[in-house]
């Protein structure tokens, strides 16, 4: 494993302007990786796409699907028997069907709104933006603020400290679902 420094770019044409420099600067060209980082949610990491294979704003929407169904087919069985000299035998299924439906729809509370915190979960963290990025590997701790520095006066902005490999030019090793560990 390597320290690896990455900064995001605009442009296109940043990135080979910065690939250039840092091989100005004694970075090896083969350490060096230019790509196109898709937006948080659509790196394809599973098998049906995207990044997890269930959302993590639902997690607790199953249990609160069986929740409601439960209290609301009580519910309503109540109130459709008490009905039931009216409605005759089928009110107390109604009641419990029509119930179970709408207590159901409970599960919607048990959802999270963007950036709310998870019981038992950690903050929301900062993800990596979408665009173009920059990432060089080296072995020698002493030339990370080398890199920073000539990415910051390249215009380089989430500019993020990682351990990996770079291989011919590719990060072999990214997760773009990883926490970024950004430099300040």
């Amino acid at each position: 494993m390597s320290n690896i420094i990455a900064g995001h770019f605009q442009l296109q044409d940043e990135v080979e302007t910065a690939r250039r420099a840092l091989v100005d600067a004694g970075f090896a060209s083969e350490r060096i990786s230019g790509f196109y980082l898709s937006q948080p949610g659509q790196h394809d990491m599973t098998p049906i796409g995207g990044d997890h294979l269930h959302s993590p704003g639902a997690k607790e929407s199953p249990e609160g699907v069986v929740q409601g169904a439960g209290a609301g087919a009580a519910v309503g069985a109540v109130a459709g028997a008490a009905t039931a000299p009216i409605t005759g035998p089928l009110g107390a299924v109604v009641g419990g069907l029509v119930g179970a439906h709408v207590g159901s729809l409970f599960s919607f509370s048990k959802m999270k709104d963007a950036g709310e915190k998870e019981e038992g979960g950690r903050a929301p963290v900062e993800n990596r933006p979408a665009g173009m990025l920059v990432a060089v590997a080296f072995d020698d701790a002493g030339r990370e603020q080398e890199a920073v520095a000539l990415l910051r006066r390249l215009g380089a902005h989430h500019i993020e400290r990682a351990q990996g490999n770079i291989v011919d030019g590719d990060w072999a090793d990214f997760d773009p679902s990883s926490i970024p560990d950004i430099i300040r």
